[in-house]
């Protein structure tokens, strides 16, 4: 592209938007052209504003911009959010009512029956949903990713969804803390423990996994029929999420059989060429101790989801472990991806 589409960040100086900076600061597409925060932070620089935590430098241009209140009128057409549940659900329809294109990482309407809930690997046809919001008047729409935990989920359940047919998913994660944002979770809370509650992460995991995998029934999407149960646990790593899965196929497979589903899986976009999707999307690791969030979490610059440990289950038909980026696949880099693919399908010209 000639001219790159500027783009605005809403909520820019939290630990996904920061994120969201970092991922776009050599887009071929898309640059940053307006940022907001709260207002304690509007009117100074975004460097003056932000405290800045990733392990690259503040890019010198996004340093500069001002950063805006966070209302509609100043944003360009396409705005990335990352804010609040309670905030993204008043802020976020204003946005898109004003004609704005909002490709959100929080969870206020991921189980909107008219919004897409996108990995656009596994259900891109899905995003057709939105001409059906009332927002598309003003030319506006809302397009979310998923839960952190439930990314990495589905995308390592999609090949076997496809192949074999799920009848029942038992996951367990083990979640960085990364995830609860800056700060977080307090040190003397998490350094050697386990904490065995994440608020409403169970219930989401556990809805938008079948929203995610369900099929386009019409207008809307028709949920995956399969029965799940996920427990939550944030522990003491700082990037991706750990989550230990059992599965029930409808089709019986062997192991050689779902190692291939998965890396095989190349999903719905294998054609458009996505800048920021990975070469592979599931990749299986062989070796047993694998794979682990301190050697892996970047695989496929932190998209592809990382699997291992494939085994019989006593219970269930199959045992394996996922890992998956947090921050980046299971938030502003999907989000990232979501837009690429608004992009491809015509949606942003």
């Amino acid at each position: 592209m000639e001219q790159r589409i500027p783009v605005g960040i809403l909520g820019a100086t939290g630990t996904v938007g920061q994120r969201f900076i970092q991922l776009l600061e050599h887009h071929p597409w898309f640059e940053v052209a307006w940022v907001a925060a709260s207002d304690r932070s509007s009117g100074k620089t975004y460097a003056e504003a932000c405290k800045w935590k990733l392990n690259t430098a503040m890019p010198e241009k996004v340093a500069r911009l001002m950063v805006s209140a966070a209302s509609p009128e100043s944003a360009p057409k396409l705005v990335f959010a990352s804010v609040d549940a309670a905030i993204a659900k008043e802020m976020e329809p204003q946005f898109a009512a004003a004609g704005k294109i909002v490709i959100t990482n929080s969870s206020a309407f991921r189980m909107h029956e008219q919004v897409p809930l996108i990995i656009p690997e596994v259900n891109a046809d899905h995003l057709k949903m939105v001409e059906q919001q009332e927002w598309r008047r003003s030319g506006g729409c809302i397009v979310t990713n998923g839960n952190c935990s439930a990314i990495g989920l589905v995308t390592a359940l999609a090949p076997l969804h496809e192949e074999f047919g799920l009848e029942k998913v038992f996951v367990v994660t083990m979640q960085a803390i990364s995830g609860a944002g800056y700060p977080g979770v307090a040190s003397l809370d998490i350094l050697g423990n386990v904490v065995p509650y994440i608020a409403k992460e169970e219930e989401k995991m556990e809805e938008e996994a079948k929203k995610m995998l369900g099929r386009m029934n019409g207008k809307g999407v028709l949920p995956a029929d399969f029965a799940i149960s996920a427990q939550c646990n944030r522990v003491a790593v700082e990037d991706g999420h750990t989550e230990s899965v059992s599965v029930k196929l409808a089709k019986k497979a062997s192991a050689d059989e779902i190692i291939a589903a998965w890396n095989e899986f190349r999903g719905q976009t294998a054609s458009l060429a996505l800048p920021s999707a990975p070469q592979q999307v599931v990749f299986y690791d062989a070796a047993p101790d694998r794979p682990q969030p301190r050697l892996d979490v970047n695989r496929g610059n932190g998209m592809t989801a990382s699997v291992g440990r494939l085994r019989p289950c006593n219970l269930l038909d199959w045992k394996f472990t996922v890992l998956s980026h947090n921050v980046i696949r299971g938030a502003a880099g999907a989000a990232l991806l979501n837009a690429e693919l608004m992009k491809a399908k015509g949606y942003l010209d």
